[in-house]
């Protein structure tokens, strides 16, 4: 089977990152959950979209590194290979911020991965295996190119739209219960053990 998997927010947890370069930055109160979204929706709250924008490009660029892996994924995706499987990372980005400095987002991404991915010594990716498209668009594009059976993605807005194999299967990570909703339209997930079982059960 050829499986598919999101990049930012599904292999790459950025709550706690996004809550401590906010708290740096006295933007938020220190009672704010520890929460990505949390942090965002704070910003907005008090017309501060310019800076929850600003902080995107630091934490995607210049700080990457500091990001952290989910729990269960590095295993997860060992035990798909184990058993045969290809795995690739088809992710959506801009090569660069919308606002602040232009830092070179797809070249952070592969430096988290280089650190990251890897279990001793042994690439869990190589680098023709991973894929940064510019649009959701082309990033639906890759994954039909490559010609997955599977996709793994935060967002369902994007397991939802138009391009993708009719009987290609579809798994919601979902670790923060945001999308109870979407439960009999995809496979929902809160952790990446639960992924490894729906895969290899």
């Amino acid at each position: 089977m050829r499986i598919g998997i999101d990049f930012d927010n599904t292999i790459v947890s950025y709550d706690e990152l996004f809550h401590q370069v906010a708290r740096e930055k006295n933007l938020i109160p220190a009672d704010l959950p520890v929460n990505k979204v949390a942090v965002r929706n704070h910003l907005r709250s008090i017309n501060q979209e310019d800076k929850w924008t600003l902080m995107q490009g630091e934490v995607y660029g210049l700080r990457m590194g500091e990001a952290r892996a989910y729990d269960g994924m590095k295993d997860t995706i060992a035990a798909f290979k184990l058993t045969g499987h290809q795995v690739f990372i088809v992710s959506h980005k801009t090569k660069h911020p919308f606002m602040g400095p232009a830092y070179d987002l797809h070249q952070s991404a592969r430096n988290w991965v280089d650190l990251n991915l890897v279990i001793g010594d042994t690439r869990l990716f190589e680098p023709e295996a991973i894929f940064y498209e510019l649009t959701k668009e082309e990033k639906i594009a890759r994954v039909q190119a490559l010609g997955c059976d599977l996709f793994i993605d935060d967002l369902p807005e994007i397991l939802a739209m138009e391009g993708f194999a009719a009987n290609m299967r579809k798994i919601l990570f979902d670790p923060e219960g945001q999308h109870e909703s979407y439960s009999e339209s995809f496979e929902r997930v809160s952790a990446w053990q639960a992924i490894r079982q729906l895969v290899l059960r």
